[in-house]
This record gives structure tokens, C-alpha cells and sequence, in this order.
């Protein structure tokens, strides 16, 4: 990370100095820019992106009375782990949270079909899949997490808890109030104050956008009249964390165990060594029935797994959570407040995310992962508009790339679901019924691997729209496709000649990256394709950096360009770049001596090869403020760059 630009500060760099408007935890202002209802992990990645902007005032309120201790959620996706790195908490993680790096498969004995037998076992991720680990971390933990960072920003953003959302109303005959400044707020929450002492009393906030992370029961999605649709599986299951003394030997592997006649298990190593997650199969429920209605007792739970795990014994010591649910898949058919057949008339100014739009069984640990991509695609976008560089029509893209992803999900979790409810084939003592809708277990396993890449995260792709373009250069970068996430590769600084990894540049502020792969040839070279892209972006009237950079800011406040050389880092030397790639910056007008790197050919991983990049022509590579490849361009193609970003950006004043 980079500080000190405008002065030498003591301290932890990520304390920033308060600026903007202070929250108050106890009390909301009549209004705001952006109002978030509900604290879980889609709100508050929200809210934490929001607080690296002190001009906006952002507010999270909360029915809950303060922060949770146990969650629900665990798994963390290798996609969400480089997004821990935008935001600057990863390695936090990574230290404290149970890594994921194997994934065995049990089914019944051949011989004796009472017992279980491992029949299978793979690595849980795929090398090269991400630099980041497949990890287990209590969810109350990631909530820490954000919320320390909100503590942190320049407004000291804190939650606002015991609140209920009553109603939520919009004007739409303000609907051009989008940007900072507009004197009208198009929508109205009434609230009311939960705790003892304010018993009763509402508060009412106007707001230039609402959005709803408030469950599957969302008030905010109520609001809008909008509805989760779907279906269940009529299956319930029990999930459990547990202190427990068992001799099967993969208590701490992610185990996936089908017994004859007993049911399913999934097992998860928790993190600390000793913690393990249990998700148990329980009976099917008839039509229409609820598992509320069972009466499951956690001692049921208990002699569950006891029957599936045998011949293994479990004998458990403590239970520090348990619950029971049905498995369900449903999905909202708009995310936004905009009716559909007036889309492209109306700016959108009522926003819903994660599980008040999309619900899913927990089993492929995609709930939490999937709920917070929700809204950091949606947050830069707030601010972008907010801040008056783009138009709002950028914010419908929310609905159409999210709800996709959703869909696929849903789609994902039925099949995974199904598969692993069903019996094992072969068992005798199973109905007529259960042999038709039995599986395989090494289909099972195939269909584990084949869909790797969906859990993990890393498959997610955005396709054409206003902010994703066509495909019309992919072959310049073949390894870094279009409208899926900017994979990240080993690079050494030029300046300093530190290794590191070139997305990990990217961090959570709202800024367009412009990754230009140098050509063949000298890159210093005023008539290189990178020394012409220098010179485009510092002196056209056609720039997007001088069209779209507000006057005063620095100039890579809105567009980060860096460049790739193909040479080792010895053979060059920062001053023979264009002084676009080592700017002055910020009061003093510091040099950044950051934007300039080579492949690591010392370990033998030369970006240009893993990234499959033209090595003849080079390209630019444009990454959206979310990580996501939003266009891929050669070098010299300044009229097309120009036109990609004249689509939705505004001109600064």
C-alpha cells in the first residue's frame, strides 16, 4: 500500500484522517446519499466500499442490536479472497481462517454396506486457479473485518443498530436526483427504534438510493412488491458446529460422505484446529410441510451423524451452534425498483442484494461469497454516479449482470443439491423410488471437479452491455477473457524490483485500471505502442483521462494506468519511461514510482505466456473497479478507448 503523499504520518496507515460528514452510531441525519438496510455480508461489503468516499454520506442501519457472534456462513471463495485483498484485510484471513486444500469422497462399503469406505479424493482447487486459498472463517469474523476497515475511513462509519425498516417509498418524479448536490431525495424510509430506551419512536431519512440487504424476508424488497420465487426440495437438513472426539480420519479434509440406508454428511474443518461443521441429511418432508414442524432436537442431529459415520465413532463434547433448514431455491425477478417495461426511462434508486434476492441451499458454500460480489458490483457504481463521472445508466446494469449470476447459481445448486440428498446407487435397502433418483458417487465426484471454478468463484462472467464490450481484440489477451475477473499473475516492480502480484494493485477506491502490455521491441521508445498510449492519454483533447478527470485531482484519480514490459527488470530504467508512468502527485507533487513492472523470470512465470498475451502487439487490458475485464484494445486503437468510456462517463467539470 502507498502513504505519506501528502505529508509524513505516524501511526497505522490504514487509520485514515476523518473527513466528510461523521457517522453518529447512535443517531441518523434527516438525509443521505446512500441508506443500507441490514448488516450482513452484502450490506456491509457495501458500506465499507462507500466509506473510502467521505463526500458521500452513506448510513447502515440494522434490526439486530449490535454486531453477531456466530454466523451462519463459513466458506470463503478464492474470488472472495481477492476481494479481501481490494479492500486490504486478506492476509487477516489467511492467518486466522482454516485452509481449504482437499476434498475426499466417501460411499458405502462393497463388501459390507453398513460401513462407509473413502472412494475418492481430490485437490479442492485446481493450480493456477487464483493466488488466493479455498478458506473457512466464521462469519462474524469477515464482519469484523469490514467493520473495522468502516471504523477506519475518513467518516468513521459505524452501523446504526436496532432499527426496523417500516416503509419504504419512492417519488419517481424525483428521479433525476442521482448526484451529489441535487436538492431532492427520491425515497422516504420510515424506521422504528428497537432499542429500550428510544422504545417506539421512528425516524425518518431521505435518501437518493436505498439498498436492501435484509434477508430473505427483506422489508425493502417487500416495499418494492417483488417476490422470491422457486421451489423446495422438500429435504431438510441439520447443520452443526462441533468440539468432538471421532477416529474418522477426515475430520479435518472436506469430506463429502454417502451412506447406504443412514442419509449424507459434508464435512468442514473450522478454523483453530479443532471446530468441525456438520451438515447432516434429514428425512424428506411431505408436501407442504416444515421443518419447523419436526421438532429437531440437536441430540437428533448428534445420532444422525453417529449412524452415517459408522463404523467410525463421534462423540460430541460441545455444539457451539446448530440449526436446521429445507433446502430451497428461489430468485427475484428484478433487483432494482424500476418496473421492466420502463427501464431505460427511469433511474433506479431502490437496490436489493444477496439473500433478499436470491436464496440457495448452503451446501456449495455460495451464499455469502455470491451476497457480497452482489454489492460490491453495485458499489462503485453508486459512487460513480453519485459523484457525477458517470450516467446513471450504468446502475440497470446491476440487475442484468447480478440476476444472471444468481440464475446460474440457482440453477448450479439444484443440480448439486439434488445429487447430494440422493442415495448412493446400489443400495439394496433402498425403495424403488430411491434407486431411480440414486447417483453414482464417482458421478458425483465428476460433477464436484467439473464445476470447480463456478465455487470457487473464478468462472463468473459479465457478458456484452453498456459497461462490457464485445470480444472483437480477445485475441490479443487470450488469457484474461472479457466480463470475467482480471486474473492475476507474478510481476516484479520496475522501481524496486519487488515481487508481487499485479492484481493486487487493484484495491476497493472506485478507480478504472488501464494494464497496458507492452509490444515487441524497446517500450521506452517514443514510437512504441506504450509510448504512444502516453501520449494519447496526457495530451489528446480525445482523452479519457483529460475528459473525465475532475480539475485539481491527481492525474490517475479515475484511470490507473500501468504497464507490462516484456524485458527483465535490469534491462530498463524508470526515467526512460513517458513521466505519465511516474506522475507527480498529491501537494507536494511526489513522483509515484509505482506503475511500472516486468515479468518474474526468475521463477520462470512470465505474465505475457500465463496470461496469453500477443507478445508481437501488446494490448491494453481496461479492469472495471470490480476486478471484472471490461474491454481488451490494442495499443494503438485510442479511438476506440476514447469511445468505450464516452458510453457512460460524464465529462468533468
Amino acid at each position: 500500500m502507498q502513504f505519506h503523499l501528502n505529508g509524513f504520518q505516524t501511526g497505522d496507515p490504514t487509520l485514515h484522517e476523518p473527513a466528510g460528514e461523521l457517522a453518529n452510531a447512535d443517531q441518523l441525519p434527516e438525509e443521505v446519499d446512500v441508506l443500507i438496510v441490514g448488516c450482513g455480508p452484502a450490506g456491509l461489503t457495501l458500506a465499507a466500499q462507500l466509506s473510502a468516499f467521505p463526500e458521500i454520506r452513506t448510513r447502515i442501519v440494522e434490526q439486530k442490536d449490535g454486531p453477531i457472534k456466530l454466523g451462519q456462513a463459513d466458506g470463503i471463495a478464492c474470488r472472495s479472497m481477492e476481494m479481501f485483498n481490494a479492500f486490504g484485510f486478506v492476509d487477516k484471513v489467511m492467518k486466522e481462517a482454516c485452509w481449504i486444500n482437499e476434498t475426499v469422497f466417501w460411499k458405502p462399503d462393497e463388501e459390507n454396506r453398513k460401513r462407509i469406505m473413502r472412494h475418492g479424493r481430490i485437490q479442492d482447487t485446481e493450480d493456477g486457479l487464483s493466488e488466493f486459498p479455498h478458506t473457512v472463517l466464521n462469519q462474524a469474523r469477515v464482519h469484523d473485518f469490514y467493520l473495522e476497515l468502516m471504523r477506519n475511513s475518513p467518516t468513521r462509519l459505524e452501523p446504526n443498530y436496532s432499527r426496523r425498516v417500516v416503509e419504504v417509498d419512492v417519488d419517481p418524479t424525483k428521479a433525476d436526483a442521482v448526484t451529489l448536490g441535487a436538492e431532492e431525495y427520491p425515497v422516504t424510509v420510515k424506521l422504528e427504534r428497537l432499542v429500550e430506551a428510544h422504545q417506539g419512536e421512528t425516524e425518518t431519512v431521505r435518501a437518493r438510493y436505498v439498498v436492501g440487504c435484509d434477508g430473505a424476508r427483506s422489508a425493502v424488497r417487500q416495499s418494492l412488491g417483488r417476490s422470491l420465487v422457486g421451489d423446495s426440495a422438500n429435504q431438510a437438513w441439520g447443520v452443526m458446529d462441533v468440539l468432538a472426539v471421532t477416529d474418522f480420519p477426515d475430520i479435518r479434509m472436506k469430506a463429502t460422505i454417502h451412506s447406504a440406508t443412514e442419509g449424507n454428511i459434508l464435512v468442514i474443518p473450522r478454523e483453530g484446529g479443532y471446530l468441525t461443521r456438520l451438515y447432516i441429511e434429514l428425512d424428506k418432508l411431505k408436501e407442504d410441510e416444515r421443518v419447523a414442524s419436526r421438532n429437531i432436537t440437536s441430540d437428533q442431529l448428534v445420532a444422525a451423524a453417529q449412524r452415517i459415520l459408522h463404523p467410525y465413532t463421534l462423540d460430541v463434547k460441545e455444539i457451539a451452534w446448530w440449526s436446521v433448514y429445507e433446502i430451497g431455491q428461489r430468485l427475484c425477478d428484478k433487483f432494482d425498483d424500476v418496473p421492466l417495461e420502463e427501464v431505460g426511462s427511469r433511474v433506479p434508486h431502490v437496490f436489493i442484494a444477496g439473500d433478499a434476492c436470491h436464496t440457495h441451499s448452503p451446501k456449495a458454500g455460495q451464499g455469502m461469497n455470491v451476497s457480497m460480489r452482489d454489492t460490491f458490483n453495485l458499489g462503485w457504481k453508486l459512487a460513480s454516479v453519485l459523484e457525477g463521472k458517470a450516467a446513471p445508466a450504468i446502475l440497470d446494469t446491476y440487475t442484468t449482470e447480478r440476476q444472471t449470476v444468481a440464475k446460474e447459481l440457482i440453477d448450479f445448486d439444484r443440480k448439486f443439491a439434488k445429487m447430494f440428498s440422493a442415495p448412493p446407487k446400489g443400495s439394496p435397502e433402498g425403495s424403488l423410488e430411491d434407486q431411480g433418483d440414486g447417483v453414482d458417487p464417482k458421478e458425483f465426484q465428476e460433477f464436484f471437479i467439473k464445476q470447480g471454478r463456478f465455487t470457487a468463484g473464478t468462472a463468473i462472467q459479465y457478458y456484452p452491455s453498456l459497461i462490457s464490450a464485445e470480444s472483437t481484440h480477445q485475441h490479443l489477451a487470450r488469457g484474461l477473457e472479457i466480463g470475467t475477473r482480471f486474473h492475476s499473475a507474478p510481476v516484479v516492480r520496475l522501481s524496486d524490483a519487488k515481487p508481487l502480484h499485479l492484481g493486487h494493485t487493484v484495491e476497493a477506491d472506485g478507480r478504472w485500471r488501464l494494464f497496458a502490455f507492452a509490444g515487441a521491441g524497446d517500450p521506452t521508445a517514443p514510437e512504441s505502442g506504450l509510448g504512444g498510449l502516453c501520449r494519447f492519454l496526457s495530451e489528446s483533447p480525445d482523452s479519457p483521462v483529460r475528459k473525465h478527470t475532475p480539475s485539481g485531482d491527481d492525474i490517475d484519480s479515475v484511470f490507473d494506468l500501468r504497464a507490462i514490459c516484456q524485458q527483465g527488470f535490469r534491462e530498463l530504467s524508470l526515467d526512460a519511461f513517458p513521466q505519465f508512468l511516474w506522475p507527480r502527485k498529491g501537494r507536494y507533487g511526489l513522483h509515484d514510482y509505482e506503475k511500472v513492472f516486468c515479468p518474474d523470470l526468475k521463477n520462470d512465470q512470465d505474465i505475457f505466456d500465463m496470461r496469453g498475451i500477443d507478445r508481437e502487439r501488446g494490448c491494453l487490458v481496461i479492469v472495471r473497479p470490480d476486478q471484472h475485464i471490461a474491454q481488451v484494445l490494442p495499443l494503438e486503437a485510442h479511438d476506440e478507448l476514447a469511445a468505450y468510456f464516452d458510453r457512460f462517463m460524464l465529462e468533468a467539470s
